[in-house]
C-alpha cells in the first residue's frame, strides 16, 4: 500500500489558488480599462423640469461636460454647484448607460420683490431671497417692510417677519383665485392690497385670505360698474365696506 504525498497536494492547491487570484486581477483590471475607456464616454446631458434656467445654463452651473467618463462624472459635485444656486430647491444628477447625464431640477418661482437699499430684492413664495436688481420687475412689489438682510439664498429678514409670511400666503390665494395685487403695503397691523393704483383693499392679510371668494365677488362687481378707484376694508365673518374715497392721497 502507497502512502499519501500532502505536501505535493498542498503545493498543488496552492498553484490553483494563485492561478485563480490572477485570474481575478486581470479580469479586474481589464473591467476597470473597460469601465473607463471612451466607450463610456458622456455624449448626452439631458436636463429634466428647469423653467427659470435654460438647459445650457442648468449644465453650466452643474459643471456638467461631454466626453468626460460616465463613471468617473463627479455626480456629487455637480448636485452640490446646483444646490448652491439661490433658484435651485432640489437637484438630482444621475448616470444612464451608456452615455448619458441626467439632470433633475426644482426651481425655486419669484413670487413678489420688494425694495432694497437703491434696487429691489425677489422673493418666493417662503421669502427666500433669489436676487437683488436694480430695475423694479414685473412682480406684486411689497413696500413697508424694514429689511435688515436680504442675501440671495438665504430667507428675507425684516421687522415684520409674521405679517411678510401671511402676505406671502396672500399672494399664492390670488393666484389660485386668479386675481392679481401689483403692490402691497406692509404694516404690523393691516395691509394695503392694490389692485389698480386707485383701487384697493385694507385688512389683516389673515382676514383677507380668508375672505378672499368674497373679495372677488366685490371686486366683479365694481369691474361691472367700471369702478377703479376707491378703497375696500375687509372685516371678519365676511364683512366688506367700500368707499370712493383714497385715503393713501
Amino acid at each position: 500500500m502507497t502512502e499519501e504525498r500532502p505536501r505535493k497536494k498542498k503545493k498543488r492547491r496552492k498553484k490553483h489558488y494563485l492561478l485563480r487570484f490572477i485570474l481575478i486581477v486581470l479580469i479586474g483590471v481589464g473591467l476597470y480599462f473597460f469601465l473607463t475607456s471612451d466607450f463610456f464616454a458622456v455624449e448626452e446631458i439631458i436636463v429634466e423640469d428647469s423653467s427659470y434656467y435654460t438647459a445650457g445654463q442648468i449644465i453650466e452651473l452643474a459643471g456638467a461636460e461631454r466626453g468626460v467618463n460616465l463613471f468617473e462624472a463627479d455626480v456629487k459635485g455637480m448636485k452640490a454647484r446646483l444646490l448652491a444656486d439661490p433658484y435651485i430647491k432640489s437637484a438630482s444628477v444621475n448616470r444612464q448607460l451608456l452615455d448619458k447625464l441626467i439632470l433633475s431640477v426644482e426651481e425655486r418661482e419669484e413670487k413678489a420683490a420688494a425694495p432694497f437699499g437703491t434696487g429691489y430684492v425677489v422673493i418666493d413664495e417662503n421669502g427666500m431671497a433669489l436676487r437683488l436688481t436694480e430695475s423694479a420687475p414685473a412682480l406684486p412689489l411689497l413696500e413697508g417692510m424694514t429689511i435688515s438682510a436680504a442675501e440671495p439664498g438665504e430667507p428675507l429678514q425684516t421687522e415684520e417677519n409674521a405679517r411678510l409670511k401671511g402676505t406671502l400666503s396672500l399672494l399664492e390665494a390670488m393666484e389660485e383665485e386668479d386675481l392679481y395685487f401689483k403692490k402691497v403695503e406692509v404694516s404690523n397691523l393691516l395691509v394695503r392690497a392694490y389692485i389698480y393704483d386707485n383701487l384697493f383693499c385694507v385688512g389683516e392679510p389673515e382676514i383677507i385670505l380668508e375672505n378672499m371668494d368674497g373679495l372677488q365677488e366685490v371686486l366683479y362687481d365694481l369691474y361691472i360698474q367700471g369702478i377703479e378707484r376707491g378703497t375696500i376694508y375687509v372685516g371678519s365673518d365676511g364683512y366688506f365696506s367700500y368707499s370712493p374715497s383714497v385715503d393713501a392721497e
